[in-house]
């Protein structure tokens, strides 16, 4: 029955926690004196690094349609749809400034560049400088 004496139910555990740390002392029937710690600021003492990839321009695949920014110009072009779509927002601000101001007479500008974009005269590019696709 002697045993049983070394089993792991009689020894001494003291656990303390303070804050981000852990500390435990174990004294087991043997005689041997175990003590481990943790500290928080040990996880957080290795920092990562990480860098977003930088996109390329793609040829082909997932471009803006020059079908699409042409009938948005020539349907809803006074309101600068078109070069939202396109990815211009200072210049479709513009445009709907313009619509305002001039009552109306400026929804022309949208109408003519619609033409001109399935033209493939004026606008051939987005924002970022991908060619529009047809």
């Amino acid at each position: 029955m002697d045993d049983f004496n070394n089993s792991p139910m009689d020894e001494n555990t003291e656990n303390t926690y303070s804050g981000d740390s852990f500390s435990s002392d174990v004294n087991d029937s043997v005689g041997n004196d175990n003590q481990s710690s943790y500290t928080g600021s040990d996880f957080n003492s290795q920092s990562v690094a990480y860098s977003a990839p930088t996109p390329t321009p793609t040829t082909g695949t997932g471009g803006k349609s020059k079908i699409t920014a042409g009938l948005l110009g020539i349907f809803l072009g006074a309101w600068g749809v078109h070069r939202f779509y396109l990815g211009y927002t200072t210049m479709g601000i513009i445009q709907i400034v313009v619509t305002f101001l001039t009552c109306g007479l400026g929804s022309l500008w949208g109408f003519i560049e619609g033409i001109l974009i399935l033209c493939g005269s004026t606008i051939t590019t987005d924002a970022n400088g991908n060619p529009l696709e047809n």
